[in-house]
């Protein structure tokens, strides 16, 4: 199943993202979630300022989060590539997240754009069931194992390194 990324950095944060990265994880879970056909997927990498005022906006939350899903609505009858919706990514969120370290910022971005493109796809977690339904599919799109799937890094405790430990270090918004 063909996915096309559509991919915009309005963040002040660069060389973070790999486009590969996301083309990669987006073709694995949509192989595994849809029957065929292609697909479009617009995300954009933004900073606190930018996810505070959408998060204000369609959730009525005056807060960053870390990222926020947008399904896009499509008729039955539209032919060619399928609009699946727009994913938006607070780097900065993530920077925070991960305590600035760069190669665990790549893999929390990958993290959150896979649960994003689940939330495009149907998927929620607002009872027990569906957060484990999520975190088993994360697992298996992001090749890793269920613990590490939906929390890592230093936001993590079981795994953060004793010189980033500290109160509200692990606070995670939009979960």
């Amino acid at each position: 199943m063909p996915a096309m990324l559509s991919l915009r950095n309005n963040s002040v944060r660069r060389r973070i993202v790999q486009r590969r990265r996301l083309e990669r994880i987006a073709a694995r879970v949509c192989a595994g979630e849809l029957d065929g056909g292609s697909v479009e997927i617009s995300v954009l990498l933004c900073d606190d300022s930018a996810i505070t005022a959408l998060n204000r906006k369609y959730r009525r939350k005056n807060a960053p989060t870390d990222v926020l899903s947008f399904e896009q609505e499509n008729t039955a009858d539209s032919p060619g590539v399928r609009a699946l919706g727009d994913i938006v990514i607070s780097l900065e969120t993530a920077e925070r997240n991960c305590g600035g370290d760069r190669t665990l910022v790549r893999r929390e971005v990958d993290m959150l754009f896979c649960h994003g493109l689940l939330h495009l796809l149907g998927y929620d977690h607002h009872t027990a069931g569906e957060r484990a339904e999520m975190r088993r599919k994360q697992a298996q799109y992001l090749y890793t194992n269920e613990a590490t799937a939906w929390d890592f890094g230093p936001k993590a405790n079981h795994h953060r390194p004793a010189h980033l430990a500290g109160p509200g270090r692990n606070r995670r918004f939009g979960r």
